[in-house]
């Protein structure tokens, strides 16, 4: 019998290369682009799996052919065995068979056919996402949720603005958001998250979870957010499936008993909190009709602006932005091919430059920048000391002039349209935005609190930001400025630009600006802070404190 040959195929060149990039980074969630590699990883991962799969296949084929054959074999010869070894082939092959062959298709049944692909697995396993990234992934899809107002359901059927590839969530993933959320104390999004599991499993949705576990979870939660009409509700629904439930028997009396105590509270306070209301409601209207913007906090301002709502431009005000062919103050680059600018916004000024990169050059920007990307950092305002923050989702890298001519060549395009030194900026700065990533409301320049926030560099504050939109986002992803309620959306190839201090150098509060979370789509950007230095022929200093 011919032994069994099986190859399977190593890694690719190409595959390797992806992992010597993956190797250097982790916090795979914080940044989309390099999160496409792990699609090529898990579908070098599916090849290596089928070709398991064939070989398997082909070795039992080989079995059940031997088998096959000495069934229809042995059922001859045992009809009359003495007539059978009569003939001296038969006598020779069942020796042969007996001694040679069985011994052959013992080492083929032993064969092992997974070495090709656990050694795939285990080469790449080290490579994997870990749990800080699915935590990090699942936390983003809350924040989502709470900064575009979704319901879980539409999260669930994956309904959301322009998405191409539709994908829905099973019991099984809408369970671990919720355990997640459990896990950080966040019992809102617990029952937002049990109560989509339930609701699936009770639409018939087939799952290895039982009702008994999410209404577990979901009772509790609701529990501790202090509803306990309805906490006791799923309690009773969860013993009718499970009535030995030992936590649930106990909790049922504890809810119980908690209701009752919290109706006799509210009999005993019924009457003091009606005279009570008759006293405040002419208050609270004359309040309630004097809210203005200043009076909303800041994360609900620049969550609605997020979604495209808050304060509104006056038509007075709007009508005094403009468009315009600007060649700054007729520089000769720009004489014979002004660049067409339009304003955004009027206090703080902020401008957007159109068609100002090119794709030839963002693509270049991004085959630098990807290999190079490392997670987001703050500067801790305290100790000065660079750090993650839970805020900031997003990866970054740096270029420099000697990293390519082109970087070079886009320094001294935002010199010639600004007007500012760039010897003293910073190296253009490039980031890719993560699952939900965003950069919630901070200063880009130092504020008087903070007087050695760039003290190592020497070059003074950051006068200004220069922000190039690489990409198209499908849905969210604005740069908003909630004290002023401007929101600037992405749109590839353009820049925006500000100056975050007053010609007197002192800093201008209006520009604290925030990036929305990414709802949808890849959000790549590269940004430029100009410094102080060397500026001061440039934009020579104001006498007055804001102008």
């Amino acid at each position: 019998m011919p032994s069994l040959r099986m190859e399977l195929p190593c890694l690719c060149l190409l595959f390797l290369s992806c992992l010597q990039l993956l190797s250097a980074n982790n916090d795979f969630f914080t940044s989309i682009g390099q999160m496409t590699d792990l699609l090529y990883t898990e579908k070098d991962l599916v090849i290596s799996l089928k070709d398991y799969i064939k070989a398997e296949e082909s070795k039992l084929q080989q079995i059940k052919q031997w088998a096959d054959k000495l069934d229809l074999l042995t059922a001859t010869a045992t009809q009359d065995p003495e007539g059978f070894l009569g003939h001296p082939v038969n006598a020779f092959k069942l020796m042969k068979r007996l001694n040679t062959e069985w011994g052959n298709l013992e080492t083929l049944v032993l064969s092992d056919t997974t070495d090709g692909f656990i050694s795939n697995l285990t080469i790449q396993r080290q490579y994997f996402p870990t749990d800080e990234d699915q935590t990090g992934a699942a936390k983003a899809l809350l924040r989502l949720q709470d900064t575009y107002r979704l319901d879980a359901n539409t999260i669930s059927t994956g309904d959301l603005p322009g998405v191409k590839h539709k994908s829905h969530m099973t019991v099984e993933d809408c369970y671990e958001l919720g355990k997640i959320a459990y896990s950080d104390v966040d019992y809102y999004h617990t029952e937002l998250w049990m109560a989509q599991a339930l609701k699936q499993l009770d639409q018939g949705e087939e799952s290895t979870l039982d009702k008994v576990t999410v209404l577990d979870y979901l009772s509790y939660a609701i529990y501790q957010q202090g509803d306990l009409e309805r906490a006791l509700e799923y309690t009773k629904r969860l013993l009718e499936l499970d009535p030995e439930h030992q936590r649930a028997n106990g909790n049922l009396k504890y809810f119980q008993f908690q209701l009752d105590k919290q109706r006799k509270t509210e009999e005993d306070e019924t009457q003091k909190q009606v005279k009570r209301e008759k006293r405040e409601t002419s208050d609270k209207k004359k309040k309630n009709n004097n809210v203005s913007n200043h009076q909303i906090p800041e994360r609900k301002k620049y969550e609605m602006l997020c979604r495209g709502e808050g304060i509104k431009m006056t038509p007075r005000r709007q009508s005094r932005l403009f468009c315009r062919y600007y060649d700054n103050n007729r520089n000769p680059k720009y004489l014979l091919a002004p660049v067409k600018q339009q304003d955004e916004w009027d206090r703080p000024y902020i401008v957007r430059y159109l068609d100002i990169i090119s794709d030839k050059e963002i693509e270049k920007i991004k085959q630098l920048a990807k290999p190079r990307l490392r997670r987001a950092t703050i500067s801790n305002p305290i100790t000065g000391v660079l750090e993650t923050a839970s805020y900031r989702i997003s990866k970054s890298a740096w270029l420099t002039s000697y990293d390519d001519p082109m970087i070079e060549k886009i320094n001294q395009r935002i010199e010639d349209l600004t007007g500012l030194e760039m010897d003293t900026a910073e190296e253009l700065q490039v980031a890719n935005y993560g699952v939900g990533g965003q950069y919630e409301p901070h200063f880009d320049f130092g504020r008087k609190d903070e007087p050695d926030a760039f003290k190592e560099l020497g070059t003074g504050n950051r006068i200004a930001t220069w922000l190039f939109y690489m990409s198209d986002v499908t849905a969210g992803g604005a740069t908003v400025f909630p004290d002023v309620g401007a929101a600037v959306w992405p749109q590839k190839s353009t820049a925006v630009f500000w100056y975050n201090l007053f010609a007197s150098g002192e800093g201008d509060y209006s520009t604290r600006h925030a990036a929305c979370p990414v709802l949808v789509g890849n959000k790549w950007v590269s940004n430029k802070w100009i410094h102080e230095r060397g500026q001061e022929w440039r934009r020579p200093c104001g006498l007055r404190e804001t102008e």
